[in-house]
């Protein structure tokens, strides 16, 4: 068992971090401060080939291994998390869905222009009404000639607003009645006829990645569009959120770096009762166990991708390192604005934003509480 990464692995992940912390870092804050899109930062991640790590070459990617992604969003993450989770909705979700389940047409339609960073790709299952239980839904698809119309309301679509394209899983009504195999899905260009985004949603976090509703009204999407065969929708969905929760841990594990780098800077820096904090031993004890309990973070993400990586069954260990990496990142920043006290609580330091930045990991990408259901299925299997 060798627990050092290769050294392409290593390259990529100094490469990544030299980057953002020279080309993102200096921008990070004001584009949060200002719920703003960072679009000139996806252009610069798009112009050194990361857009496209889940796309092959013959469309203009650089496609890696799944570790190799999970290296670039935790890098990504630490620096700023709001960048993180797009892109690895792009990455995780849309390219790598389409690589595995789309046509050679698809791909080249899709994939070529989302790995040069022209195309955004977003992927849509939640509904008002429908987040855990994720067959439910309410959007629906009716066959009409060699179209498919779509009908319904999707909610909390990361990238919605700045997408080229969306997957879009939607309840057939020809299928049979049966929740799974009625959903099907749908690449929905993101300028295509009766699609309308309704609302942004002002969230508590992650201000510089907006989160879409968006409504589809007699949308018209060609078969052609189709992604996968009919009633595959829920295969399509729930394999590739066993992929995205990897991407979403990772996200975890570099917000949690980057509060216990800021609770150690403080510590250091700041003085009580003629002493740095540092000095004592309850503030020695609480960074003891945020950087233990990152690193066993980390560790699970990296082994739930490289099980991926080795074609091993990954479905348990996946939900394993999205719980605990999401459930650190609430325990690590809570601990990082207590470290800095009254000042943790001040819009001053980044510490008041990584709390609030982590507090949706524990509920996109399925609860908590659905991977604890996931795992718990999985143990009663094996």
């Amino acid at each position: 068992m060798n627990f050092d990464l290769s050294e392409e692995h290593k390259l990529l992940q100094e490469t990544i971090r030299e980057f953002c912390q020279e080309e993102i870092a200096p921008q990070a804050r004001e584009f949060e401060e200002k719920h703003e899109f960072p679009t000139p930062l996806i252009n610069k991640l798009a112009n050194l080939g990361f857009m496209g790590m889940s796309v092959p070459e013959k469309y203009g990617g650089i496609k890696t291994d799944l570790l190799a992604n999970v290296i670039v969003i935790e890098e990504i993450s630490r620096i700023m998390p709001s960048l993180g989770v797009i892109f690895s909705v792009h990455t995780s979700l849309f390219c790598y869905a389409l690589n595995q389940f789309g046509t050679e047409e698809q791909k080249k339609q899709y994939l070529t222009r989302a790995a040069s960073g022209e195309l955004l790709g977003a992927f849509s299952l939640t509904e008002p009404n429908a987040g855990s239980d994720a067959t439910n839904l309410s959007t629906t698809a009716e066959r009409s000639g060699s179209n498919y119309i779509l009908n319904g309301t999707k909610a909390w679509v990361t990238n919605g607003q700045n997408a080229g394209a969306i997957i879009v899983l939607a309840k057939q009504k020809e299928l049979s009645t049966e929740k799974k195999k009625r959903l099907t899905a749908f690449i929905v260009d993101g300028d295509s006829p009766g699609l309308k985004v309704t609302k942004i949603e002002k969230k508590m976090g992650l201000h510089a990645s907006p989160t879409a509703e968006i409504l589809l009204e007699n949308c018209t999407v060609p078969a052609s569009q189709r992604l996968g065969e009919e009633g595959q929708g829920a295969r399509i969905a729930f394999h590739c959120l066993d992929i995205s929760r990897i991407g979403i841990a990772a996200q975890a594990v570099g917000l949690s770096q980057r509060a216990l780098e800021e609770a150690l800077r403080y510590a250091r820096q700041r003085e009580a009762f003629k002493k740095k904090l540092a000095d004592f031993q309850a503030i020695q004890f609480m960074l003891a166990d945020m950087a233990t309990q990152i690193e066993a973070a980390r560790w699970l993400t990296y082994k739930a991708a490289v099980y991926y990586d080795r074609g091993q069954p990954f479905s348990k260990e996946s939900a394993q390192a999205k719980l605990l990496a999401t459930e650190i990142a609430n325990k690590v920043t809570y601990q990082a604005v207590q470290v800095h006290g009254a000042y943790g609580y001040s819009r001053e330091f980044l510490v008041e934003q990584l709390y609030r930045d982590s507090r949706v990991l524990t509920i996109y990408e399925g609860t908590s509480e659905v991977q604890r259901l996931i795992i718990a299925r999985n143990l009663f299997q094996e």
